[in-house]
């Protein structure tokens, strides 16, 4: 289960409709009709720079492909073990949905339903909210299979391994004797979940002090990235951080972002581009980003043996 992303420049505009009137996932002002009203408002002003950004990462969104190489090595290595499994995706926002997950998985005539949620760290803005729409489609279609569910993960061994395997092989990347400012990047939340006890900043902070115990002695500086709306976010901001290093005369940065598991318009584009240019033009020379777990080996294996402990209770 993940959040999902448009596959064509035309679904832009319905998948940012559905994401912004959403109050599961941001909380607009005004209530429910202040969310339809303000959500759309937010999507026309977004809309054509939205459009022009997936153009440039090459027309759409490829987080139902690298969830699909994930899913797939993800039973591969499952049946590799011996267990009769098969898997389904659910994008929160966009296709395949939880209906089309459920119609592939009942098809196949599977008996028990194990959801895998694809955000290491809790937040009822993005884990509670897929997993409150599966049980809502679920109650609509009368589907009577056992759901059992992982909803968080974000200290698993094999998980933060893969990561520090990842970052590691970046460090070897900066030329001899520079030792670069690790910029570890999470995306944004806004503030009021935080303030009502949502604990995901305590699970990224987790992560991080996990993938830090492997790495090589770095200073580092934490950031997140992809504010949007009017209302108050988690702070500071990537773009803030970036400023100060600069100001800070930081000439070697390598940016670890650390909550997605999968390549998208947050690293395709926020990262690689916007935040590169803006380090450029603030005198940094080497901005370089970790690559993304993706079909990572490591990364599925982590995800098998996550799976295969539930599996066994």
């Amino acid at each position: 289960m993940n959040l999902g992303g448009p596959d064509r420049i035309e679904a832009v505009r319905p998948f940012l409709t559905r994401l912004f009137t959403d109050r599961e996932i941001i909380r607009l002002p005004g209530g429910p009709i202040g969310q339809a009203f303000i959500g759309r408002m937010i999507v026309r002003a977004r809309a054509k720079d939205a459009e022009e950004n997936y153009r440039k990462i090459g027309g759409g969104s490829p987080i139902v492909h690298w969830s699909t190489l994930q899913g797939a090595g993800l039973v591969e290595r499952l049946r590799a073990r011996g267990h009769d499994a098969e898997y389904a995706l659910a994008m929160r926002y966009w296709n395949p949905d939880s209906d089309a997950a459920l119609d592939r998985l009942e098809a196949a005539g599977v008996d028990r339903l194990l959801a895998l949620t694809l955000y290491p760290h809790y937040s009822t803005a993005t884990t509670g909210s897929s997993l409150a729409e599966l049980k809502r489609v679920m109650k609509r279609r009368r589907t009577r299979l056992p759901l059992d569910e992982i909803d968080r993960w974000f200290g698993h061994p094999g998980y933060i391994e893969a990561i520090a395997r990842r970052t590691r092989a970046a460090l070897e990347a900066f030329p001899v004797g520079r030792r670069p400012t690790l910029l570890v990047s999470a995306h944004g939340l806004p503030k009021h979940f935080i303030d009502e006890g949502d604990p995901y900043c305590a699970h990224i902070q987790a992560t991080l002090s996990g993938v830090l115990g492997r790495l090589p002695e770095l200073p580092f500086v934490l950031g997140y990235q992809s504010r949007v709306g009017p209302v108050e976010w988690i702070g500071p901001s990537t773009g803030e951080v970036i400023d100060r290093l600069a100001g800070q005369g930081v000439k070697d940065v390598l940016v670890l972002p650390i909550s997605f598991v999968s390549d998208h318009i947050e690293t395709l584009y926020e990262v690689d581009m916007l935040y590169a240019d803006q380090a450029a033009r603030r005198g940094i020379v080497n901005f370089r980003r970790v690559d993304s777990l993706n079909d990572f080996p490591p990364f599925l294996d982590a995800l098998a043996g996550l799976v295969e402990r539930r599996l066994s209770a």
